[in-house]
């Protein structure tokens, strides 16, 4: 199944089921995370919750996308019990890029700190019969104010370097009554940093992630396909100058889903109930790798196999 939040034609806040174009509305709930507390209440699934809801009356998503009436497809009501956070190096083949940013002047390229973590995790980065395995990086983007919606404008701030997209999956949980993590669903993601500045040090990397991203239009709710065929392209008014495809899912990562969740949710801190957590899986491309430099007004597309829409978004530089 899968869900959108939207605005009303009465500008009131909704979500509904998309098949395809066509969105079908449910009642009693106006968001995701509603959605969510009546299925805990109710002792079911949020598909089950969804079906049980849905009203006679549809939307087109065509119309939702061009007037940009989309919204992220889960959010807490107060922003600041969002946590939106990543893991980097998870990809097969994502060592390349990040190694190139890092390369030491040494004629070993298994000199740099990536290669060696990226290694770590194809040698153990599989969590498996309740055995976590090697933990994986870890950063953290914001909170809640940081999540821009599908067809927004994503801001790099005046004093960026550069700002980049980073294609990927973002895995999304609500924490239940009882403090346990609930994945909700899957959704494309576009986890923006500013790649020049952590090409400056290593040691940087934290400051790089501290932008802003986006993520959407739906939620997938199940498991996540293991093979996924993905999509990035930067396009420059009518203009595409930049396509590439990427791999994900688990058939696809040194590190499996459930070693990324054991790391994550292994601090009670992150286990905090009625708290949402967006969680970046990683990618394996970058456009910035290719020397590509984003300009104001460009927009990133992603797309996915496993999803029906596109994440689309554009980019804003802001002045001091």
């Amino acid at each position: 199944m899968r869900l959108i939040q939207f605005i009303s034609d009465h500008k009131k806040d909704q979500v509904g089921v998309c098949v395809g174009n066509d969105v079908q509305i449910l009642k009693q709930v106006d968001s995701t995370y509603g959605l969510f507390m009546f299925a805990e209440n109710e002792g079911i699934d949020l598909a089950e919750a969804a079906s049980r809801l849905l009203l006679e009356e549809h939307i087109d998503f065509r119309k939702l996308a061009e007037e940009k009436r989309l919204k992220v497809p889960v959010s807490h009501p107060d922003p600041y019990h969002t946590w939106i956070t990543g893991t980097g190096l998870t990809h097969l083949g994502s060592a390349s890029s990040r190694n190139d940013m890092h390369q030491k002047s040494s004629a070993d390229p298994d000199a740099t700190d990536s290669m060696k973590m990226f290694r770590m995790g194809i040698e153990n980065g599989k969590m498996n019969d309740g055995k976590p395995g090697v933990q994986p990086e870890w950063f953290y983007k914001g909170n809640g104010l940081m999540a821009v919606a599908p067809g927004k404008a994503i801001p790099s701030p005046a004093f960026a370097l550069d700002g980049g997209e980073e294609p990927e999956i973002a895995a999304l949980y609500i924490i239940d009554k009882k403090g346990e993590p609930k994945r909700i669903g899957y959704a494309l993601g576009n986890e923006f940093s500013d790649h020049k500045m952590e090409k400056i040090n290593y040691l940087y990397l934290a400051h790089s992630k501290l932008r802003s991203c986006a993520y959407g239009p739906e939620l997938l709710t199940g498991e996540l396909p293991p093979n996924i065929l993905g999509k990035s392209r930067i396009r420059r008014q009518e203009n595409i100058i930049w396509e590439k495809e990427f791999l994900t899912g688990e058939a696809n990562m040194s590190h499996n889903i459930n070693n990324l969740e054991y790391h994550h949710f292994k601090y009670p801190l992150f286990r905090q109930p009625g708290d949402v957590h967006v969680h970046f899986l990683g990618t394996s491309v970058l456009s910035f790798a290719d020397k590509i430099e984003i300009k104001e007004g460009d927009s990133f597309e992603i797309e996915a196999d496993a999803f029906q829409h596109p994440l689309m978004n554009s980019f804003h530089i802001e002045r001091k």
